[in-house]
């Protein structure tokens, strides 16, 4: 789980558009071929976004499997909004930055030439919210984060299925707007849409964080089984 390689994330890397599918060879030489090698990469399917600022598909050689993070594209990160679902399966009309969604992701890596086999899903556990929202609909402004368990911006979805009930859908996720807070989460119908488009795609699974972020009877795992 390296970000993010030859691009920014908390800090700029600039190892060059190799030295990632250099490191995983490294890894394979090491490991040998009868071990599972996986990597955890970023899901910006924008144009110059972070997908093209490493060569992924010349690096597949080296892994079993790739996890595009397909959550967390927007949040309260960007304080005042717009209110927009954090892992939209598909691109909508208003989405604040397109590229930003699980389809434009593996579309793209697909599109390099990457088995789509060797491409897992990934799913969110979890909520991003913000407070200060008076628009039930995606695209409001906001004051700051929502109120969260561990962290502001955050909470787990066995909390938010009944502390901020689903208003709505948008992108195949679903959002909930309760008094002046604003959340977006999948729920075990989502779910359910995404692991259709996983089978249309001839994805090889799917992954997910984080396990306790799920009702202790399962919901979400069972609905991605």
């Amino acid at each position: 789980d390296w970000e993010y390689p030859n691009a920014c994330g908390l800090t700029c890397d600039t190892s060059g558009r190799d030295a990632y599918g250099e490191l995983l060879g490294e890894l394979r030489k090491s490991f040998g071929n009868d071990n599972l090698i996986t990597s955890a990469i970023t899901a910006d399917g924008s144009e110059g976004g972070k997908i093209d600022a490493v060569d992924y598909a010349g690096a597949a050689q080296h892994l079993d499997w790739y996890l595009p993070m397909t959550y967390d594209f927007f949040g309260a990160f960007a304080a005042q909004g717009p209110t927009a679902p954090h892992s939209p399966l598909t691109s909508y009309p208003g989405i604040p930055t397109e590229g930003f969604n699980s389809d434009a992701a593996i579309s793209k890596l697909k599109s390099l030439g990457i088995p789509s086999e060797k491409l897992l899903l990934g799913i969110g556990f979890y909520g991003r919210g913000w407070t200060g929202v008076t628009q039930t609909e995606p695209g409001g402004s906001a004051t700051g984060a929502a109120k969260g368990t561990y962290e502001d911006g955050i909470e787990d979805y066995k909390v938010l299925k009944g502390s901020c009930p689903v208003s709505g859908t948008v992108a195949g996720t679903a959002y909930a707007h309760c008094g002046n807070d604003w959340w977006s989460y999948d729920t075990p119908e989502t779910i359910g849409t995404k692991m259709e488009y996983k089978n249309e795609q001839g994805l090889g699974g799917t992954f997910f964080w984080e396990l306790s972020g799920d009702t202790t009877n399962g919901e979400l795992i069972k609905a991605i089984s």
